[in-house]
């Protein structure tokens, strides 16, 4: 496949727009429950549908699918542990929406997912191309 600039300028636009949709709209209120605690069956959930989000973006510009199962399995690990991390964060230190801290949390965490994107889109461009 011939990579262009618009070619990454367009799978970044979808892993936003996947992003969006799994962050925000396809949360479940068991998703969302008791995410202070490490195994938590709603975060793997969560991080299962940016996995699934994240693999229909990537078959669209057309990642061979050996590839696209190690991209989606590493981010689906990487994006249940960022989530922890921030839930984990956020209990210990009794963060409520009006605190400054709470949206500090809130901005590394999303910081830290988009930081997988670009490194998503690297490898995509290094290893898939």
């Amino acid at each position: 496949m011939s990579v262009t600039v618009g070619t990454v300028i367009l799978l970044f636009f979808l892993f936003q727009i996947k992003h969006m949709f799994a962050d925000y709209f396809l949360q479940t209120p068991m998703m969302l429950s008791g995410r202070g605690e490490y195994w938590h069956m709603g975060r793997a959930l969560h991080a299962g549908v940016h996995a699934v989000g994240s693999a229909i973006v990537l078959l669209i510009v057309g990642t061979p699918i050996g590839f696209l199962l190690l991209l989606i399995a590493l981010e689906w690990f990487i994006h249940f542990n960022i989530d922890y991390g921030k839930a984990h964060y956020s209990d210990k230190m009794e963060l409520q929406p009006n605190q400054a801290r709470y949206w500090h949390a809130v901005g590394f965490d999303q910081f830290l997912h988009q930081m997988t994107y670009v490194a998503m889109v690297w490898a995509w461009l290094t290893f898939a191309t």
